[in-house]
Protein backbone atom coordinates (compact mmCIF):
# COMPACT_ATOMS: atom_id res chain seq x y z
CA UNK A 1 0.00 0.00 0.00
CA UNK A 2 1.38 3.23 -0.81
CA UNK A 3 1.60 6.52 0.96
CA UNK A 4 -1.76 8.11 -0.15
CA UNK A 5 -3.44 4.83 0.38
CA UNK A 6 -2.02 4.35 4.15
CA UNK A 7 -3.02 8.12 4.66
CA UNK A 8 -6.69 7.99 3.04
CA UNK A 9 -6.60 4.58 5.61
CA UNK A 10 -5.43 6.65 8.36
CA UNK A 11 -8.09 9.44 7.76
CA UNK A 12 -11.18 6.96 7.59
CA UNK A 13 -10.40 5.45 10.58
CA UNK A 14 -10.10 8.89 12.96
CA UNK A 15 -13.32 10.30 10.90
CA UNK A 16 -15.24 7.16 11.64
CA UNK A 17 -17.39 8.61 13.91
CA UNK A 18 -17.46 12.46 12.42
CA UNK A 19 -21.34 13.58 12.96
CA UNK A 20 -21.33 16.07 10.95
CA UNK A 21 -20.21 17.34 7.21
CA UNK A 22 -16.33 16.69 7.49
CA UNK A 23 -16.79 12.93 6.72
CA UNK A 24 -14.91 10.92 5.03
CA UNK A 25 -16.56 11.49 1.83
CA UNK A 26 -16.43 15.28 1.78
CA UNK A 27 -12.41 14.84 1.84
CA UNK A 28 -12.55 12.32 -1.35
CA UNK A 29 -14.62 15.07 -3.30
CA UNK A 30 -11.97 17.66 -2.11
CA UNK A 31 -8.82 15.43 -3.30
CA UNK A 32 -10.70 14.97 -6.34
CA UNK A 33 -11.26 18.66 -6.85
CA UNK A 34 -7.66 19.82 -6.04
CA UNK A 35 -6.56 16.89 -8.71
CA UNK A 36 -9.39 18.51 -11.25
CA UNK A 37 -7.60 21.79 -10.40
CA UNK A 38 -3.88 20.88 -10.44
CA UNK A 39 -4.41 19.32 -13.80
CA UNK A 40 -4.80 22.99 -15.07
CA UNK A 41 -2.83 24.88 -12.71
CA UNK A 42 0.14 23.01 -11.84
CA UNK A 43 1.76 21.87 -8.18
CA UNK A 44 2.92 19.19 -6.46
CA UNK A 45 0.69 16.44 -6.90
CA UNK A 46 1.64 14.55 -3.89
CA UNK A 47 1.74 17.52 -1.46
CA UNK A 48 -1.76 18.15 -2.78
CA UNK A 49 -3.20 14.90 -2.35
CA UNK A 50 -2.23 14.54 0.97
CA UNK A 51 -3.02 17.94 2.02
CA UNK A 52 -6.59 17.02 0.90
CA UNK A 53 -6.79 13.61 2.36
CA UNK A 54 -5.45 15.03 6.29
CA UNK A 55 -6.99 18.53 6.13
CA UNK A 56 -9.76 17.86 8.14
CA UNK A 57 -8.77 15.36 10.10
CA UNK A 58 -8.36 16.92 13.54
CA UNK A 59 -12.60 18.21 13.30
CA UNK A 60 -13.31 15.17 15.65
CA UNK A 61 -11.06 16.75 18.48
CA UNK A 62 -12.71 20.50 17.51
CA UNK A 63 -16.45 18.40 18.14
CA UNK A 64 -15.01 17.68 21.31
CA UNK A 65 -13.07 20.74 22.82
CA UNK A 66 -13.94 23.83 20.51
CA UNK A 67 -11.19 25.41 19.37
CA UNK A 68 -9.69 25.20 15.58
CA UNK A 69 -9.56 22.17 13.53
CA UNK A 70 -6.74 22.94 10.92
CA UNK A 71 -4.82 23.91 13.83
CA UNK A 72 -5.43 20.21 15.41
CA UNK A 73 -5.03 18.84 11.29
CA UNK A 74 -1.85 20.32 10.96
CA UNK A 75 -0.40 19.02 14.30
CA UNK A 76 -1.73 15.44 13.51
CA UNK A 77 -0.59 15.57 9.85
CA UNK A 78 2.55 16.67 10.87
CA UNK A 79 2.70 13.63 13.09
CA UNK A 80 1.44 10.89 10.99
CA UNK A 81 3.54 12.16 7.90
CA UNK A 82 6.75 12.20 10.44
CA UNK A 83 6.07 8.61 11.46
CA UNK A 84 5.45 7.75 7.75
CA UNK A 85 9.14 8.62 7.06
CA UNK A 86 7.84 11.67 4.99
CA UNK A 87 10.71 14.11 4.82
CA UNK A 88 10.83 17.57 6.88
CA UNK A 89 10.87 19.64 4.17
CA UNK A 90 7.55 17.76 2.24
CA UNK A 91 5.80 18.02 5.66
CA UNK A 92 5.97 21.24 6.89
CA UNK A 93 5.00 22.30 2.97
CA UNK A 94 2.21 20.07 3.74
CA UNK A 95 1.15 21.72 7.22
CA UNK A 96 0.97 25.19 5.94
CA UNK A 97 -1.62 23.92 3.40
CA UNK A 98 -3.51 22.50 5.89
CA UNK A 99 -3.22 25.45 8.51
CA UNK A 100 -3.99 27.78 6.20
CA UNK A 101 -7.13 25.76 4.31
CA UNK A 102 -10.07 26.99 6.19
CA UNK A 103 -12.34 29.36 4.74
CA UNK A 104 -13.46 31.65 8.33
CA UNK A 105 -10.08 32.08 9.41
CA UNK A 106 -9.09 34.29 6.38
CA UNK A 107 -5.51 32.61 5.71
CA UNK A 108 -3.71 33.44 2.66
CA UNK A 109 -2.17 30.05 1.22
CA UNK A 110 1.42 30.40 1.43
CA UNK A 111 2.23 28.06 -1.72
CA UNK A 112 -0.09 27.11 -5.12
CA UNK A 113 -0.72 23.82 -2.94
CA UNK A 114 -2.31 26.21 -0.49
CA UNK A 115 -4.12 27.57 -2.32
CA UNK A 116 -5.59 24.53 -4.77
CA UNK A 117 -6.80 23.02 -1.52
CA UNK A 118 -8.24 26.43 -0.16
CA UNK A 119 -9.90 26.53 -3.67
CA UNK A 120 -11.08 22.66 -3.97
CA UNK A 121 -12.51 22.81 -0.10
CA UNK A 122 -14.51 26.82 -0.79
CA UNK A 123 -16.32 24.61 -3.84
CA UNK A 124 -17.04 21.59 -1.90
CA UNK A 125 -19.58 24.19 0.28
CA UNK A 126 -21.26 25.40 -3.28
CA UNK A 127 -24.05 23.77 -5.52
CA UNK A 128 -26.46 20.92 -4.62
CA UNK A 129 -23.54 19.10 -2.33
CA UNK A 130 -22.70 22.67 -0.62
CA UNK A 131 -26.64 22.65 0.10
CA UNK A 132 -26.92 19.04 1.04
CA UNK A 133 -23.74 19.79 3.36
CA UNK A 134 -25.33 22.95 4.98
CA UNK A 135 -28.32 21.38 6.62
CA UNK A 136 -26.74 18.64 7.26
CA UNK A 137 -24.10 20.37 9.18
CA UNK A 138 -26.33 22.55 10.87
CA UNK A 139 -28.51 20.07 12.29
CA UNK A 140 -25.33 18.15 13.65
CA UNK A 141 -24.27 21.64 15.26
CA UNK A 142 -27.53 21.71 17.25
CA UNK A 143 -27.26 18.27 18.02
CA UNK A 144 -23.96 18.88 19.30
CA UNK A 145 -24.85 22.09 21.48
CA UNK A 146 -27.77 20.11 22.84
CA UNK A 147 -25.92 17.13 23.86
CA UNK A 148 -22.61 18.60 25.26
CA UNK A 149 -22.59 22.22 25.46
CA UNK A 150 -20.47 22.82 22.73
CA UNK A 151 -20.47 25.52 20.26
CA UNK A 152 -18.53 26.18 17.18
CA UNK A 153 -17.72 30.34 17.53
CA UNK A 154 -17.13 29.98 13.29
CA UNK A 155 -20.80 28.76 13.13
CA UNK A 156 -23.11 31.02 14.76
CA UNK A 157 -26.11 31.12 12.63
CA UNK A 158 -26.29 27.24 13.06
CA UNK A 159 -28.23 28.18 16.38
CA UNK A 160 -30.35 30.70 15.26
CA UNK A 161 -34.03 29.86 16.65
CA UNK A 162 -35.55 29.88 13.28
CA UNK A 163 -33.04 27.30 11.80
CA UNK A 164 -34.44 28.93 7.63
CA UNK A 165 -33.09 32.13 9.13
CA UNK A 166 -29.91 30.80 10.28
CA UNK A 167 -29.82 29.00 6.55
CA UNK A 168 -30.15 32.43 4.73
CA UNK A 169 -27.30 33.60 7.09
CA UNK A 170 -25.04 31.08 6.61
CA UNK A 171 -25.65 31.44 3.03
CA UNK A 172 -24.37 35.04 2.81
CA UNK A 173 -21.90 34.57 5.17
CA UNK A 174 -20.03 31.39 3.24
CA UNK A 175 -21.43 30.20 -0.30
CA UNK A 176 -22.21 33.45 -1.95
CA UNK A 177 -18.60 35.27 -0.57
CA UNK A 178 -16.65 32.53 -1.65
CA UNK A 179 -16.10 33.17 -5.72
CA UNK A 180 -14.57 36.52 -4.32
CA UNK A 181 -11.87 34.47 -2.35
CA UNK A 182 -11.46 32.19 -4.56
CA UNK A 183 -7.60 31.04 -6.32
CA UNK A 184 -7.55 29.96 -9.21
CA UNK A 185 -8.99 30.32 -12.36
CA UNK A 186 -10.14 26.31 -13.24
CA UNK A 187 -11.62 26.85 -9.40
CA UNK A 188 -13.71 29.61 -10.60
CA UNK A 189 -14.94 27.50 -13.55
CA UNK A 190 -16.15 25.59 -11.39
CA UNK A 191 -17.86 27.83 -9.10
CA UNK A 192 -19.96 29.32 -11.08
CA UNK A 193 -22.20 26.77 -12.38
CA UNK A 194 -22.67 25.76 -8.68
CA UNK A 195 -23.29 29.09 -7.66
CA UNK A 196 -26.44 29.17 -10.06
CA UNK A 197 -27.66 26.28 -8.49
CA UNK A 198 -27.62 27.97 -4.63
CA UNK A 199 -29.49 31.09 -6.19
CA UNK A 200 -32.28 29.14 -7.64
CA UNK A 201 -32.81 27.29 -4.36
CA UNK A 202 -32.64 29.79 -1.87
CA UNK A 203 -35.03 31.61 -4.54
CA UNK A 204 -37.41 28.86 -4.39
CA UNK A 205 -36.81 28.59 -0.35
CA UNK A 206 -37.59 31.88 -0.03
CA UNK A 207 -40.94 31.92 -1.94
CA UNK A 208 -41.98 28.64 -0.19
CA UNK A 209 -41.39 29.68 3.15
CA UNK A 210 -43.07 33.27 2.89
CA UNK A 211 -46.49 33.60 4.17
Amino acid sequence: MDLIERTREFVASVLADEPSSHEMSHIERVESTCMRIQAEEGGDLQVIRLAALLHDVGVVREHREGGDHSVYSAEIARDFLLDEGVDTSSVEHIVSCIRTHRFSRGHKAESLEGQILQDADRIDALGAIGIFRAVMSMGALRCLKHASGVEKESSRNAYAEDPLDGFAEYMEMKPFKIMERLNTGAAKKIAEDRLKIMHQYLDALEDESSF
